[in-house]
């Protein structure tokens, strides 16, 4: 890829572990750790989508919490766990290749992003307690258009900002409707697939595929 002048992330999935709480939480909750992580995740973004539609806007914490507890009701978890697994979503774990990652497309000079459902509080706590603060040039909340992803408003916002062109962004996501949506908007997209899955018909191929950010290294 040529001519490209900033480089933007999702957080949720593709720099963090969205799984990571509950995985912190497993002798607590047992062998149904993963199902309830993934139940929980599956119904976050189902409600961000629905109250998108409903022009119903919750901030993502908000949502977080609403799906939450649903899933706990749905896998019978005592209610008593909500603020731990809350406190621990706050601090997700990073992917373990994500910091040197990162570091070394900082030492490229490019201008490095987060962009992200997440509200502007919780972006820059999850990136302060990963001791990554001192890498991102911005964190883009969609709270700066009232919309979540994958609207057109959302993507645009880094474009407004660095007055740059569409093709010199490479947009990451392991959220197949986010590369898409990137995509379709004009973003070099990449999907960072790091789940062997199968990826969705909406319109957009992918520019690469990776595995896990370290590849990335070698297209940049």
């Amino acid at each position: 890829m040529k001519n490209i002048k900033a480089i933007l992330f999702d957080a949720y999935g593709t720099l963090f572990d969205v799984n990571s709480a509950a995985e912190k939480c497993k002798d607590k909750i047992g062998n149904k750790w993963e199902g309830f992580a993934n139940y929980w995740r599956t119904t976050q973004l189902e409600y961000t989508w629905l109250r998108s539609l409903m022009n119903r806007h919750k901030d993502f914490w908000k949502i977080t919490e609403d799906s939450l507890d649903k899933s706990m009701k749905a896998f019978n978890i005592d209610n008593s766990m909500k603020n731990e697994l809350l406190d621990l979503y706050k601090v997700l774990s990073p992917f373990k290749e994500v910091s040197e990652v990162l570091l070394s497309l900082k030492e490229k000079k490019y201008k490095l992003a987060i962009l992200s459902n997440g509200t502007p509080s919780l972006l820059k706590e999850l990136v302060k307690s990963n001791n990554l603060e001192n890498i991102f040039d911005d964190l883009f909340s969609i709270e700066q258009v009232g919309t979540y992803k994958p609207s057109p408003k959302v993507y645009d916002m880094p474009i407004s900002k660095y007055k740059i062109k569409k093709e010199e962004v490479v947009f990451l996501s392991a959220n197949t409707w986010d590369v898409s949506g990137g995509g379709n908007y004009g973003y070099n997209s990449i999907w960072v697939n790091r789940n062997n899955s199968i990826f969705d018909n909406l319109d957009y191929k992918p520019k690469n595929e990776i595995k896990n950010l370290n590849q990335l290294l070698d297209i940049i």
